[in-house]
């Protein structure tokens, strides 16, 4: 969550006119996270998350998410409900932007994931992933490994401001895996970006999911890459192999990985974590200016991958032979 676009006041009371919400008592903007504008809604009717699409949300996928997060809810899974207006729709337009209320979680984040806090990950991205099978629409991942070369070659030329040899390293890294990429793995939704700031909990018991705007249709391992890297490091970009093993292991007793799955796990981690070092080098080189938001710092993906780099095969992770 951020904030790039400043919402006029007058602007928001005629959009929120248009839902059954009551006077608006509240709002203010949230400066986590880099993709769209948050804030935060509290009406007469109770507290709201009210987002405005910015940067890579493409209009077009907004159906998608929107219908995702009520197909999970339906099955279990705890995440915030589109709020549909006195129209009966859950998009809208404010301040130029495509714009959509969801309903507010209770949790918080947990910004040091411990062991008990990985399995609990392991465990509810096992049930969104079953939860989503039989869901009918579908979204080409952009980000996946069609999509790099392209973004890197955005701001190639100014990789070394971030690290030296970084240009050389990403082109080799996108050779190997351009060459290598597994294909025709066991694939359906996935949330894409499961980072602890995306999960909230209470106590160890996790309390909502939220952010699903770069859910897609990819490899459910991918999506298990993906959380590897952003909850089994500690703060000195160390794997921790206990963290790792409880959110495999979790994951694994409700939804078993293939041995095709297993096989491919260090290429998928080594594409997870350059996923994450390109979006945020791109967003670290270009923050808009007056923009409420905390870009992340892209070298924390860069001593991931290199982890990664050294993985000789998924005995690294704790997974068989």
């Amino acid at each position: 969550m951020a904030v790039y676009t400043q919402v006029d006041d007058e602007e928001l009371i005629a959009f929120l006119a248009t839902y059954d919400l009551g006077p608006l008592l509240s709002c203010k903007g949230i400066a986590e996270g880099v993709e769209n504008s948050n804030y935060y809604l509290h009406t007469g009717a109770g507290s709201f998350i009210l987002t405005l699409y910015e940067k890579r949300v493409a209009e077009a996928d907004l159906p998608f998410f929107l219908n995702l997060m009520e197909h999970l809810a339906a099955r279990g899974v705890t995440c915030p409900l589109p709020v549909k207006n006195c129209a009966g729709l859950a998009l809208g337009r404010l301040a130029g932007r495509p714009a959509v209320i969801v309903t507010f979680l209770d949790g918080y984040s947990i910004h040091h994931p411990e062991t008990a806090h990985c399995a609990a990950l392991g465990a509810t991205l096992a049930q969104l992933h079953l939860a989503g099978a039989d869901f009918a629409q579908r979204r080409r991942n952009a980000l996946s490994v069609e999509g790099w070369r392209p973004l890197f070659s955005t701001c190639a030329s100014r990789a070394e401001e971030v690290a030296m040899g970084l240009r050389a390293l990403v082109d080799a890294e996108l050779d190997h895996l351009e060459r290598n990429w597994p294909r025709d793995l066991p694939s359906g939704v996935i949330h894409a970006d499961l980072f602890p700031d995306n999960v909230f909990f209470l106590g160890e018991r996790i309390s909502g999911l939220i952010d699903f705007y770069f859910a897609c249709t990819d490899a459910y391992a991918y999506d298990l890459a993906i959380c590897l890297n952003a909850w089994c490091f500690d703060a000195e970009l160390r794997y921790q192999p206990d963290k790792g093993a409880a959110l495999l292991d979790a994951y694994r007793r409700l939804r078993p990985l293939s041995a095709a799955e297993i096989a491919a796990f260090p290429t998928l981690a080594r594409g997870a974590a350059l996923r994450f070092l390109l979006t945020r080098y791109v967003d670290w080189l270009n923050v808009p200016a007056g923009a409420l938001v905390r870009p992340k710092d892209p070298r924390e993906y860069l001593a991931k991958l290199r982890f990664h780099q050294s993985a000789p095969d998924a005995r690294v992770y704790g997974l068989g032979s």
